[in-house]
């Protein structure tokens, strides 16, 4: 992962313990910490609002679970599916999601700061209204993927699919995406101002501008 900026790493002891959803509701707040759940399905629909910090999940699903506030914080998901997960207005900070799926899920509204989403099939989530600080997609599918009206604040994506994806009332001045594949974007030329592309996207990017490009 090539990064023109360095993002802090989630903090996790090493000597985890195993735990189960059930840890979750063993305090009046539902609360997670300090544990490894490995190779499991989070069966509850609804766990609002919850803190989750200095947590690894390897290998659990959550099945259209809804997450939605939730203070997560040093936390790793690993070959995770969330797909369909609801983590509208999150908070979500020192976060990586390493080779998990997103089908669908929804960030919108939320606050994501040093967060890494790195191989994964993120097609249909939603970044609308979000505030995106010291974030990097590497690697990941975000086909159809929604950041209408977000912020960025030093925001790389490397070598992602970003077919229909929809940027639109987004600033992109600094934004970088010439590594990036798509065959079309959801974006304006006010938008575009600034953002880094390759030859070839500069021309398909064109097209915005009803110009023809004589080869």
């Amino acid at each position: 992962m090539t990064k023109n900026f360095k993002i802090k790493l989630p903090e996790i002891p090493f000597d985890l313990e195993e735990g189960k959803e059930g840890d979750i509701f063993t305090k009046e707040e539902l609360e997670l910490s300090n544990c490894k759940i490995s190779n499991s399905m989070i069966s509850s629909k609804n766990f609002y609002p919850v803190m989750i910090s200095k947590v690894i999940f390897k290998g659990v699903t959550f099945p259209s679970v809804s997450l939605e506030r939730a203070d997560l914080t040093d936390v790793i998901f690993e070959n995770c599916d969330l797909s369909n997960v609801n983590l509208r207005q999150g908070s979500i900070h020192r976060v990586a999601f390493k080779d998990c799926k997103l089908l669908g899920v929804d960030f919108s509204e939320s606050s994501l700061g040093n967060v890494s989403f790195e191989g994964c099939i993120a097609r249909f989530s939603s970044f609308a209204e979000s505030r995106l600080n010291q974030v990097i997609f590497d690697q990941t599918s975000l086909q159809n993927a929604n950041y209408y009206h977000s912020k960025f604040i030093n925001v790389e994506f490397q070598k992602s699919d970003m077919n229909e994806v929809d940027f639109h009332q987004t600033v992109l001045k600094g934004i970088d995406i010439s590594t990036c594949t798509f065959d079309r974007m959801n974006v304006s030329m006010e938008s575009l101002e600034g953002c880094v592309v390759s030859p070839e996207q500069a021309i398909g990017f064109s097209r915005l501008l009803g110009l023809k490009v004589k080869q």
